[in-house]
């Protein structure tokens, strides 16, 4: 399927106060996600590596112990198995990519 509309998909809450639209192309995992203001993402990591890019908002996030504040254009690449967190410090979207696909998220 070459095309997709984003209001088309059915938002679902991951993790409390992040509710994402998922799709997926033959290699890889996209979300939008809508999340709250004050919403964390606990310390985690998976084999995939990931890029955040801030459509909205301010959202600090942690990358192998570094931390920023990202805004509206900024983009943060996390490697493969490095541990990363975040929290929301305004109501945010947020574009995450993931390679390869995360099954976890079908």
């Amino acid at each position: 399927m070459p095309f997709t509309k984003l209001d088309a998909i059915e938002p679902r809450e991951a993790i409390a106060g992040f509710r994402g639209r998922f799709y997926h192309s033959e290699f890889m995992t996209f979300v939008q996600w809508e999340i709250e203001a004050g919403a964390r993402l606990p310390e985690h990591s998976h084999p995939h590596e990931q890029v955040a890019n801030v459509l909205d908002g301010r959202f600090e996030l942690t990358i192998a112990g570094e931390a920023q504040v990202m805004a509206a254009g900024g983009v943060g690449v996390i490697p493969p198995n490095a541990l990363h967190s975040g929290r929301a410090l305004t109501p945010c979207r947020i574009i995450d990519v993931f390679y390869p696909i995360r099954e976890d998220y079908r």
